[in-house]
This record gives structure tokens, sequence and C-alpha cells, in this order.
């Protein structure tokens, strides 16, 4: 009987390519032929001469694998002393980890696993599912990220910035005043709920600043694609209960642009957070940052579940969303892009736009439409 051949533990991955200059080839001399107008002094001086030529170097490693990252059910080493946990705060190289028995650690990140990531600033982030190893009662190291779900990124100086992962609800929180609520944002965050497969809430807070009749028309639009909308105010507790049925057993990200009162309204729900709040600008109606990282907080009793406090963003620029994607992800523009003369129209200033007919017909709400417009023509810069 043939024996059963063990499954190898081992992967082979390549070293992070950092400041490395081309490789220039080593036997310059074997490639001089008299003759030549050439010389060996010629040979381009900022490159390297190297007697691996353009060999990758590689080195082997336990425990990760380079085509697919583990889960964290069934993770790929066998160490029985890893222990799995939920990234609280990811900043800089210390990573705050909430272990599956309660204990708190601070976790560094195995190199292998920046050298896996395409972006060392996204190996790990808030919300990750990770396997760690104890180094001692406080400190840990970080062997693998479990794969991810529900990831909400924004563009960040050309590159993707992961504000939380494993998001099961999007609570996009805006204000009815101090600062004045802009459905422009609201929009951006909608589109990228649709993209990530997340059912959002629009949650309006400081509704007892205005009169509720002014946030109608508003209130009518979202509702009518679909999207639940909630008005609360933190400081009455308005809707504060329905708000507490909706973070329970979830992991949930709050996200809005600063003032709107994302940490007032967690403290609301669990006065115990403590979490810092401050008033918002009276020269410019602009909130002040007082979240500036993304933090998992663990809900405790009866409000069990997860909840990210986020920093607040007065600018959110779509990562991975194409021009050609955005009438699609926008439900009220979608049936109607199906009836424009060209397969590739934009929506602009194409002839026979079915889409600016239905705008010019009512059957679209303009303000929507001129959100659309303004994120194609400043946004994504066509």
């Amino acid at each position: 009987m043939a024996k059963k051949k063990r499954k190898s533990n081992q992967s082979r991955v390549s070293f992070r390519k950092r400041h490395q200059g081309r490789v220039r080839d080593s036997d310059l001399t074997r490639q001089f032929h008299v003759g030549d107008t050439e010389s060996l002094a010629d040979a381009v001086k900022n490159e390297r001469v190297s007697g691996k030529g353009d060999l990758t170097r590689k080195r082997t490693v336990v425990g990760v694998q380079a085509s697919a990252p583990a889960s964290a059910e069934h993770p790929q080493s066998h160490d029985s002393l890893l222990i799995g946990g939920r990234v609280l705060r990811a900043h800089g190289l210390r990573n705050t980890v909430l272990a599956d028995d309660g204990r708190t650690f601070e976790c560094s990140i195995r190199q292998v696993l920046k050298s896996l990531s395409i972006d060392g600033r996204g190996t790990v982030v808030a919300g990750d599912r990770i396997q760690f190893r104890a180094e001692s009662e406080t400190t840990g190291m970080i062997e693998f990220v479990a794969p991810r779900h529900g990831i909400i990124s924004r563009q960040s100086r050309g590159q993707q910035h992961i504000i939380a992962a494993n998001v099961d609800h999007l609570l996009i929180v805006t204000s009815a005043a101090e600062p004045t609520i802009k459905p422009a944002l609201i929009d951006r965050f909608l589109l990228s709920a649709e993209q990530c497969g997340l059912n959002p809430v629009v949650i309006i807070n400081k509704c007892d600043l205005v009169d509720p009749a002014s946030l109608q028309p508003i209130l009518g639009v979202y509702a009518s694609l679909g999207y639940r909308v909630l008005l609360t105010s933190a400081d009455r507790g308005t809707n504060i209960d329905y708000l507490k049925e909706l973070l329970k057993g979830k992991q949930t990200a709050l996200s809005g642009q600063s003032g709107v009162g994302k940490s007032s309204l967690l403290n609301a729900v669990e006065p115990g957070l403590g979490l810092a709040v401050s008033e918002v600008s009276k020269d410019n109606q602009k909130g002040r940052h007082t979240t500036t990282t993304s933090t998992l907080i663990p809900l405790q009793g009866e409000n069990a579940g997860w909840v990210f406090d986020t920093p607040g963003i007065r600018q959110f620029q779509l990562w991975d969303i194409t021009a050609e994607e955005v009438a699609g992800l926008m439900p009220d523009l979608r049936p109607h892009v199906g009836e424009c003369r060209y397969a590739n129209c934009l929506h602009l200033s194409e002839d026979d736009c079915g889409v600016k007919n239905a705008v010019a017909d009512g059957r679209i709400d303009a303000r929507r439409y001129d959100s659309y417009c303004h994120l194609l023509e400043e946004d994504l810069l066509l």
C-alpha cells in the first residue's frame, strides 16, 4: 500500500523589493566582441552587477501560503499555541488585539505577512480576524490574517486606504445641522456600500435642532430608493433604542464627516464607553477630529456586538470604481442606463441619453443627478 504523502506546511515567498535597482548582466566580458563600438565602461552606472542576474530572491516560510490566506477557523499552522482574536486598532507597528478568551494584547506583524501584502499599510486593519502567538502576558506576534469581507475603503494619495474590514452593516451618519447635511457625501458612501454588497442605513443625527418637516424631501428620496433612514438625537435619546437593535450581534461601521456625532451616538448606546466628543466650530461649521484612527469597540450586555468608531471624513474619494460603473451602482439611475443610444454613454453630454431624459421627466431626482455629474467630473477627473 502506497504511503500517503504528507501535505507540506511550507511555502515559497518572494522578498519584498524596496529600493532595488535593475540587475545588469554579469557576463559582460563574454558578450564583448572585437570591433564593437561599445566598451565595458559604457555600462549603465545605476544598474547593479549581480551573480544571480534577474533571479528573484525567495525564502521558505511555515504557516503562510502565497495564494490564499487561511481562515480563522482552520489555521494553516498546526501549532496549538496560536490564539484567535480580533484586531481592535491598527496604529503604526502596534496592533491592539482582543483575544477570544477576553485578554488584550499589543501585537506586532510577522514580517512575511508584510512581504505577501501588496500594500503594507493595509496588512492588518481594524476588524480583522487573526491568529497570533503570545510572547508575554500582554504582547504577541500576528501569524496570519483571515480572509476579509465587507471592506470599506477610500482612495488616499492614489492608494487604497482600508477604513474597516469584515463589516456587516454600514451606518452613514450625517447631521441635520452643525454641520449641515451633505447629500453628496452620503451618495459616495452609498456607492461604496453598493460595491461592497452592504445594506446601508442613513442616520440623520441632531434632528432636534431643525424642524423635522424640512428633512422630508431628502428622506423621501432615499426611502424611495429602498434605503432605510433613521432620525436620531444623541442629546435627547431619540431612536437610540432602535439604533441598539441594529447593532446587536453585528460588526457595524459608523461613517461620516467630522462633527456629526458618531461618538456621541455610541456614548448614548452604551454610556460607559466615554468616547471623546467636541463641539462644531462656530466659524466654519466643521467638526473637530476627536477620533484619529478606526477603532473596533465591543459592546457589552444586551447590546452585545461590535462597532467601529471611524475618523471623521470631509472628503471621501471612491476606490476601485470606474466612471462607467457609477451609474450602475445608483439604484435610481440603473434602470435607465439601457435606454441610452450609446453603450458607453456616461450620461453627461451625449445625445439620446436615457438617464438625462429621465431627469427631465422627473423620474430621477435632479439633486441625485447633480451629485452624479459632480462625482464624474471632479472626483474621477473626466
